[in-house]
């Protein structure tokens, strides 16, 4: 299967018009897509197949005072009928390469433990450490 990945630019950002069912959680928010692409922290690949967004990966760099530059990997998604053609891993390794180029000193992402797809992908990245487990408390600020 051929598909491109791009880096998410307003340039392109309009091919946010035509993505593939479940790569998004939501419908993309015209508003929230202006706020992520002016803020130079956050970054976006996305795999295209023809005029249609087939997958996607997000991550933002962060800062700290007593810390070289990280990269989280905030989310991964991939239209189901495109699953389990190297995507996702293709989306991370962009994501990695960009952290690089920034001068990060360390990339990371979380996934469920039951998320046996994402640990498949994430584990085949070349020069991953070993999976951790650790706790992930929430507060739902929107009550």
């Amino acid at each position: 299967m051929e598909y491109d990945i791009q880096l998410l630019t307003a340039e392109n950002a309009r091919l946010l018009e035509r993505v593939k069912p479940e790569v998004f959680d939501n419908p993309i928010d015209v508003a929230q897509l202006h706020a992520f692409l002016e803020d130079a922290r956050h970054i976006m690949f996305i795999a295209v197949v023809g005029d249609s967004v087939i997958g996607m990966a997000s991550a933002v760099e962060y800062f700290h005072p007593d810390k070289q530059p990280q990269l989280w990997i905030n989310e991964v998604g991939v239209a189901p009928p495109y699953r389990k053609n190297g995507i996702g891993r293709a989306l991370v390794k962009a994501l990695l390469d960009a952290a690089e180029n920034r001068n990060c000193g360390f990339a990371w992402l979380g996934t469920d433990i039951d998320n046996h797809a994402a640990q498949a992908c994430f584990g085949s990245i070349a020069e991953v450490e070993a999976a951790q487990q650790f706790l992930l408390y929430e507060w739902d600020l929107e009550d």
